[in-house]
């Protein structure tokens, strides 16, 4: 009785929820199909954001720290500290900074989309899609999270009251792309599509779109399988509240833009310098015996000609790449070249992919300090300023294999990359926080079938490319 007083006070009554702005709006983005187009719009409308509006800051941003390693090269003497600090630490960091603007972007539109209320009408149409795999709308917001960071998206899973839908939503979560990944998919896209435009759509900024749905259809398709193998059946309610659209407090859409870049940029930071040092050094040294006869012979060479010279550029060149193939790392990426070579990656891709396990947006950072040491680089003939990022894509684009002389980065390489990092492993911070939210049984599952479905699938696009 108190509830149907209750009712009487706030309920509509049916002619007025007609009149109703938000009910009204409802009627097409809740609708079956209407929904899920709109849906579909605002993805691609992202997406084409991230490629569109980000260049110049990206390029801005690309400019500031290839003019600070310019500087400090000025400044400082020759020796190994120099080399540290530019080649190592601030090619590796800036590798992922000029990155900034396309997470930003990303975050700006899901601030939008939870501020506005449209948020919580994706959740309802996801419940309908969800249900019959395994788990319902309540798994969607750790999903949806996951497109940020799988850590705290699966600890967010801790709100499902069902044991089996929260298991099986903690083990789909690393298939939604992160935003760790956009560095990544951005580098290998520009690589790989050119920027021409489909219907007046960047078709680079679609397939980004096909990337993340991509991720999304195979999470579903994984629940699904861990069902089955659970022998689970979802016949729970999803009960939430649908607030009224309203306009987005940009005050709050800045603070949260803000505070998702400075723990990207906090979080992956650490990491990315740890592993620079490291990398550096794997990529600088080697058996003292190989490193110092490769030395003692260019410098030979070297001191016959001028050193400003085509020949001398040429010879200097050449000692950079005698020395990286004979570096530690080398020694480390040919040991694993035999598993991936299937998928048509050399040994510099391998350690790419081994450093990547901590973070994903390091991939870049290693390319960068990788192919940093053979050549520097060209100057752009516009500015007359060095632009690293284009740089490094140009000079993957043009990387042979000094056996065979074929392009390493060709299409299908390149394909089967941008599926591997989809269905990968995010990284070992994943792996840990599902230890503690699953068991290290469930962590030891994640981890083999995510490798082996990225394996798999990379494998599989490398020999639908090469047919």
């Amino acid at each position: 009785d108190f509830a149907d007083e209750v009712l009487k006070e706030v309920m509509y009554p049916a002619d007025d929820i007609q009149k109703n702005i938000s009910s009204r709006i409802d009627t097409i983005l809740t609708h079956r199909i209407w929904g899920y187009l709109v849906f579909f719009a605002v993805l691609i409308l992202i997406f084409q954001s991230i490629f569109s509006w980000a260049s110049y800051p990206s390029d801005a941003i690309d400019a500031w720290v290839e003019g600070i390693k310019s500087s400090l090269d000025d400044r400082l003497s020759a020796g190994w500290g120099k080399d540290l600090l530019i080649d190592g630490i601030i090619t590796g960091f800036g590798g992922i900074v000029v990155f900034i603007p396309q997470i930003a972007i990303l975050f700006f539109f899901v601030a939008i989309m939870e501020e506005s209320g449209y948020m919580a009408r994706v959740v309802f149409l996801m419940d309908r899609i969800m249900r019959p795999f395994g788990f319902s709308g309540k798994s969607i917001i750790p999903l949806m999270g996951g497109m940020a960071c799988a850590i705290p998206s699966i600890m967010m899973t801790r709100n499902i009251p069902n044991k089996y839908e929260r298991l099986i939503t903690i083990m789909v979560t690393p298939l939604m792309s992160c935003s760790a990944r956009i560095p990544v998919y951005t580098l290998l896209i520009a690589m790989f599509i050119p920027a021409h435009r489909i219907l007046g759509l960047d078709q680079r900024g679609l397939f980004m779109t096909g990337l993340y749905v991509l991720g999304f259809v195979m999470a579903l398709a994984v629940a699904w399988m861990f069902k089955k193998i659970l022998g689970y059946k979802s016949d729970g309610v999803f009960i939430m509240e649908m607030p009224g659209y309203q306009s987005p407090q940009w005050k709050n859409v800045g603070l949260t833009v803000y505070q998702r870049v400075k723990d990207f940029l906090l979080g992956a930071g650490k990491i990315i310098l740890a592993i620079s040092i490291v990398l550096w050094f794997l990529v600088s040294y080697g058996p003292s015996n190989k490193m110092e006869a490769i030395d003692q012979a260019y410098t030979e060479k070297l001191s016959q000609v001028s050193p400003d010279s085509e020949e001398g550029t040429v010879l200097e060149r050449s000692w950079k790449n005698s020395r990286l193939e004979s570096s530690y790392a080398a020694i480390l990426g040919k040991f694993i070249e035999p598993v991936i070579r299937p998928l048509g990656y050399d040994w510099k891709i391998g350690i790419s992919l081994i450093s990547s396990f901590a973070a994903r947006e390091i991939f870049v950072s290693t390319m960068s300090i990788i192919y940093n040491q053979e050549d520097p680089g060209e100057a752009d003939d516009s500015t007359g300023e060095l632009n690293a990022r284009q740089s490094l894509i140009e000079r993957l684009q043009a990387e042979t294999d000094p056996k065979t002389g074929r392009k390493i980065y060709t299409t299908a390489t390149v394909a089967s990359l941008l599926i591997f990092y989809v269905f990968a492993m995010q990284c070992m911070s994943t792996l840990a926080v599902t230890k503690r939210e699953a068991g290290w049984t469930w962590a030891f599952i994640m981890l083999i079938y995510l490798t082996l479905l990225a394996y798999g699938a990379a494998w599989i696009t490398y020999l639908c490319f090469n047919l």
